[in-house]
């Protein structure tokens, strides 16, 4: 998603995480959730992950809601 430059400027944008909080906060459950609510925000993004990663789109709100 990152590779993405428009998309990664959206991510830190509408998320407030800066590169380095992202990077430091994969194993946080608030950067997870903020991350997973931003891909489910919106179709595009959620289409994408979901081919980056290989899973059915709707795999990625499922693990938001397993995190809350």
């Amino acid at each position: 998603m990152l590779a993405d430059s428009h998309r990664a400027e959206r991510l830190l944008a509408l998320t407030g995480l800066t590169p380095d909080a992202l990077r430091d906060g994969l194993g946080d459950r608030a950067v997870l959730g903020a991350v997973l609510d931003f891909l489910a925000g919106n179709e595009a993004d959620l289409l994408a992950a979901a081919g980056a990663l290989q899973v059915e789109p709707e795999a990625i709100p499922a693990a938001r809601e397993k995190l809350a």
